[in-house]
């Protein structure tokens, strides 16, 4: 038994088997090993090693790794063919209808400014960017940007260059071409897609850009737009004027009326009272008075003489008292008029009014007159004023750069619209796939849990 175990353990050892593949090893020593195997006991047999060339990995981990290279071969698979249909076809057919298909587009440059005619030009350095414009020449252009991009203008130029004639599919450019019979919102999309406008405020210039498919027609609607701008300017300028005079030109009015019924009543009065003035009239009727006086003091000087050298019965005394009664009565009756209020007339005309009344009642009238008239000239000279500012507000379009004519083609951009398209699907791509990695790393971390 114990040369059993040392045949086999010589046979086990390791430069022994390296012996048994010599080639000089022969068949006889091999049919005497396989004998004292043969005569081994089956547990012993349990106990032999393979030799290390023939170590076979444990299946389990075999299958393993060759479902994770199944995995990720098919991943990247995935991903290796989305690149090409998501990126690289339609970047190569983007950049093949810019250059093949899409249609030359020309456009028509306009410049000009809204300025308002009073506004005072800053003589020094500063004031020329300071002052170079002012709110309201502003607002006013920012009203003619809303208005170029404005339904309005749409409509006006669809009626007299009827767009989808001007902006016709080109070939097969139906990208870049209009549509037909579409409705005004799509016509206005399209518009402000083809007219750029760009304002400075700092200078107060504004700058437009038509573009269009042939030169001419891109001129034809710049000018057609510059015209529409001129429109828009002067009837905002009308609408200020008016704005400033309107309430000048009431206020002459009410001046006019209240002047005209001040001098229907004034006149009225004179005709009642047949005199141009009272005053006047008053200082006759003093004169009259003082003749009057006059007239008494001389008789009773007559009288008192004519008494030193007549008896009292004689036909002269007689004479001058007569005329001495009649020139009192008559000078009390001046007085009277004067300043009782009462006329005493031939006719016992009891509605007449007296001087003083008279004057009284005119002073008034010819106050209210005066005040009228006073009040009417301050009426007109603030519309002659608001006329003069009326005039340094209004607006008009100083046009810096007529439409210009295209020479050469400068729209679209076919490079660029090629590469920013490739951008774009490769941002959108890295996107799309980023996230789906998220997704499934997330979700295996949530089955790991």
């Amino acid at each position: 038994m114990a040369s059993k175990d040392t045949a086999v353990s010589k046979l086990s050892h390791p430069h022994a088997l390296a012996r048994t593949n010599e080639p000089g090893f022969t068949s006889a020593a091999k049919t005497k090993g396989m004998a004292v195997l043969d005569e081994l006991p089956k547990q012993r047999r349990l106990l032999f090693i393979p030799l290390p060339e023939t170590a076979v990995e444990p299946a389990e981990e075999t299958g393993w790794r060759t479902g994770r290279l199944k995995k990720l071969c098919w991943r990247h698979a995935v991903i290796g063919v989305s690149f090409p249909a998501l990126v690289v076809t339609p970047t190569t057919l983007a950049s093949l209808y810019m250059t093949f298909v899409a249609a030359d587009q020309y456009y028509s440059a306009t410049s000009f400014a809204v300025r308002n005619v009073g506004r005072r030009v800053s003589s020094d350095f500063l004031g020329m960017f300071t002052q170079a414009t002012d709110g309201s020449t502003v607002s006013d252009s920012y009203i003619i940007m809303d208005y170029i991009q404005s339904e309005r203008i749409v409509v006006a130029a669809d009626c007299k260059f009827m767009l989808e004639s001007v902006y016709a599919t080109r070939g097969l450019d139906y990208f870049f071409g209009i549509g037909s019979k579409l409705p005004i919102e799509d016509k206005l999309a399209y518009w402000r897609n083809m007219v750029r406008v760009n304002f400075d405020q700092a200078t107060g210039i504004m700058q437009v850009t038509v573009k269009a498919f042939s030169p001419q027609q891109a001129q034809a609607l710049g000018e057609f737009i510059v015209g529409q701008r001129g429109s828009l300017v002067n009837s905002l300028s009308l609408s200020v004027r008016n704005d400033v005079l309107r309430a000048a030109r009431n206020e002459v009015q009410g001046g006019e009326a209240r002047l005209s019924r001040a001098r229907a009543v004034l006149r009225d009065y004179r005709d009642k009272a047949q005199e141009i003035s009272p005053e006047e009239g008053a200082k006759l009727a003093i004169q009259l008075i003082a003749s009057l006086e006059q007239q008494l003091t001389q008789l009773n000087t007559d009288l008192g003489t004519v008494k030193g050298q007549v008896s009292e019965g004689t036909p002269r005394v007689h004479v001058l008292k007569a005329r001495i009664k009649s020139v009192e009565q008559q000078l009390a009756v001046e007085r009277q008029r004067l300043g009782t209020g009462g006329r005493k007339t031939a006719a016992n005309d009891e509605g007449a009014a007296d001087v003083a009344g008279r004057i009284a009642e005119f002073e008034e009238l010819e106050t209210e007159r005066e005040f009228a008239e006073r009040a009417f000239t301050a009426a007109l000279t603030s519309l002659e004023k608001a006329r003069i500012d009326a005039n340094n507000r209004q607006r008009y379009l100083a046009l810096f750069i007529a439409p210009t004519l295209s020479e050469q083609a400068q729209y679209p951009a076919r490079t660029l619209d090629a590469f920013l398209v490739a951008i774009g699907l490769l941002f959108a791509w890295g996107i799309g796939v980023m996230s789906w990695y998220n997704i499934r790393y997330r979700s295996q971390w949530q089955a790991g849990a």
